[in-house]
């Protein structure tokens, strides 16, 4: 089922592979992107009902991927849920006007990242 699926977007292995095992103690499917690049690569042909990304990422960051993503036809309203450190209002401005659903600030918890996912996707 693609709404239980999940592409979480970060450089950071560890935050990656957090999102992985909190989400999938939930029962998500959460498919892992090391860039905004490999995210493009992984999302095309495929169906998300949630897209996790970071900002601060090489080769392709987050604002970037997003306005990517809201360009296809296949994730115009997939839900983007931005997950960084950044938590400047003029940082978040862009995120919401690349097409940003929501933002969490690192450090999170696994509670919040899951009631944040359950609102969105249930």
């Amino acid at each position: 089922m693609a709404t239980r699926r999940i592409l979480a977007v970060d450089d950071s292995v560890s935050i990656r592979k957090s999102i992985s095992f909190i989400l999938g103690q939930e029962g998500f499917e959460v498919v892992e992107a090391e860039n905004g690049s490999d995210g493009l690569n992984k999302s095309k042909g495929e169906k998300f009902g949630l897209i996790i990304t970071d900002i601060n990422m090489p080769i392709m960051d987050g604002i970037q991927f997003i306005k990517e993503l809201r360009s296809t036809a296949e994730h115009k309203f997939t839900p983007i849920i931005v997950l960084t450190t950044e938590n400047q209002d003029s940082k978040m401005q862009e995120g919401k006007a690349a097409g940003a659903t929501g933002w969490i600030v690192k450090p999170f918890s696994s509670e919040k990242l899951i009631a944040v996912v359950k609102k969105i996707i249930g």
